[in-house]
C-alpha cells in the first residue's frame, strides 16, 4: 500500500494497482491488509487471515479456469 494525501492510498489488487479512499479506516499503515469495497477501504484484516483468503481466491480461480489450468 502506498499512502497518499487526503485519505487516499494505492493498493495492489491481484497485480492491479488501484487508488482507494482510506477515510473510513483509522490508523492504516503501509503493509496493512485492508478489505476494499467499491473503492473504499472498509476494514483491516490480520496478515494470517489475509494470506488464507488470498490462497482461497487463487484456488477458486484455478478451479474456474478451463481444464483447471492456472492462467
Amino acid at each position: 500500500m502506498e499512502l497518499r494525501p487526503d485519505d487516499q492510498a494505492v493498493v495492489d489488487l491481484g497485480g492491479i494497482r488501484k487508488e482507494i479512499s482510506i477515510a473510513l479506516v483509522a490508523d492504516v499503515r503501509v503493509g496493512d491488509y485492508v478489505i476494499v469495497h467499491v473503492g473504499h477501504a472498509i476494514g483491516t484484516i490480520d496478515p494470517e487471515e489475509a494470506e488464507r483468503t488470498l490462497a482461497l481466491f487463487a484456488e477458486m480461480a484455478l478451479l474456474a479456469s478451463p481444464a483447471g489450468v492456472s492462467p
